[in-house]
């Protein structure tokens, strides 16, 4: 084992500020001795901060359409392969009525950046979910304006999620076109001052990204003050400009978390998706290095397929039902409750 390896995971461990090179060391650890004390660390801290309860988050994925072309995306505008679909009322209700049944705390609304929802639309849509479900509800539909942030926020609306996908601006506006990433940061900032719990989050194997890039990541999660961090692979669609780019790994993905957790821990974290359709055992993997988190789909089976961020997406033939057992399955597998209290981001 490295001795520089060795020193800055004991700093982390003290809650000490690490400098990027420490984080570069961490996200760079070997298998073997080094992986499995980042890993344990990890837990360790997860356990002592949050317990070993896991927390459902039942994911409605309520349209695919959206206004950009992001070059990383299956949903991306111009991509005329997708079976484009909006959820109407009543299933949304369905799923919503589904989550109340099941003692979910939490539900994420999401879609793709469809300019037909206004903040009115928005708002009636988490009023009617919070009229069927006692559930923190959190949004996720891109950049919006202020006044429509304002609407949701006054229909019950508790927390956002929106990723940063990467810390570096010119990778981002290259994968982004049309877009900044300073826009991105000052909405979470400006969010986060108005009350609202914020999550945001990168991928894992973008091309263009470095360790020093993750590290960034990293730090920027940390400047904003997330009370949630997804992180997981980058999986090519074959209807891109990435479609020949390899995907992230899952040892990549794995330290990336481990290492987030010793860095913010308090922050919730899921075992995403993206890291189960990488490997079947992948969100277990998450769980047993950080990870406290994880989103069933609760979407209607016949638009799952649509919904396709990446290829091969878990989940995608199933119904809400059988996602639901899927996960709890899981969790009694590995000795982890589920938790029954909302969640909600711990500040300290």
């Amino acid at each position: 084992m490295r001795e520089e390896f060795a020193v800055a995971l004991a700093e982390l461990k003290k809650r000490r500020q690490p400098s990027i090179a420490q984080l570069e060391l961490l996200l760079s650890a070997s298998s073997g001795a080094e992986e499995e004390m980042l890993f344990t660390a990890a837990d360790v801290v997860r356990h002592q901060e949050l317990g070993d309860a896991v927390h459902l988050r039942g994911l409605i994925e309520f349209s695919n359409y959206c206004s950009w072309d992001c070059h990383y995306c299956g949903l991306r505008r111009s991509n005329q392969t997708v079976n484009r679909y909006r959820l109407s009322e009543q299933q949304l209700e369905a799923a919503a009525f589904f989550a109340a049944q099941h003692g979910y705390r939490t539900l994420v609304l999401q879609a793709g950046e469809d300019g037909f929802y206004s903040g009115d639309q928005l708002a009636d849509m988490v009023r009617r979910v919070k009229r069927i479900a006692d559930v923190a509800v959190t949004l996720s539909v891109g950049l919006r304006s202020r006044a429509d942030f304002e609407k949701m926020r006054r229909a019950g609306a508790d927390r956002y999620l929106m990723k940063q996908e990467i810390s570096e601006p010119d990778v981002f506006a290259k994968l982004r076109p049309g877009t900044e990433l300073k826009e991105r940061v000052a909405c979470l900032k400006w969010l986060k001052q108005e009350g609202w719990q914020v999550g945001s989050g990168f991928m894992i194997g973008l091309p263009g990204q470095t360790r020093r890039t993750l590290a960034q990541d990293l730090l920027l999660l940390q400047e904003i003050g997330v009370e949630m961090a997804g992180i997981g692979p980058f999986l090519p669609h074959p209807e891109t400009p990435l479609r020949e780019a390899a995907p992230g790994s899952l040892d990549d993905s794995l330290r990336a978390l481990a290492t987030a957790r010793l860095l913010l821990p308090t922050v919730h974290m899921p075992a995403t998706s993206a890291i189960g359709t990488l490997d079947p055992q992948g969100q277990r993997r998450a769980l047993a290095c950080g990870a406290n988190v994880v989103m069933p789909n609760l979407s209607p089976t016949v638009i799952r397929k649509a919904y396709q961020l990446y290829p091969g997406k878990v989940g995608t033939t199933e119904d809400a039902m059988a996602s639901h057992e899927r996960v709890v399955a899981m969790l009694k597998e590995i000795n982890r409750p589920v938790a029954l209290d909302r969640g909600d981001g711990i500040r300290r």
